[in-house]
């Protein structure tokens, strides 16, 4: 998987997080804070597109509640995580 998945993932989150926040400018400090955790995301070898969009839109979420990209980051992990969890544990169809 590419950046192609990095980005895909970022413009999905933003386009949606723009909708919900019509004050915010396209080029806001948020939008480059998201691409950084989404890339450092597959840098460590998350690879899945969907999960990473979950991880993308939990990550602004948890920014706006947070005000702070650190605990955004840790508590967009362990949403993914807990994603992750539930999704390996359901059975294959």
């Amino acid at each position: 998987m590419t950046s192609q998945a990095v980005d895909g993932a970022c413009a999905f989150a933003w386009r949606n997080y723009l909708l919900l926040h019509s004050g915010i400018s396209e080029n806001d400090d948020r939008c480059s804070a998201l691409y950084r955790y989404v890339a450092h995301l597959r840098d460590t070898g998350e690879d899945d597109f969907d999960l990473l969009q979950i991880a993308a839109v939990a990550y602004l979420r948890k920014l706006d509640e947070l005000h702070d990209d650190r605990c955004a980051r840790l508590a967009a992990d362990q949403v993914l995580a807990e994603f992750s969890a539930s999704r390996s544990a359901q059975p294959d169809t």
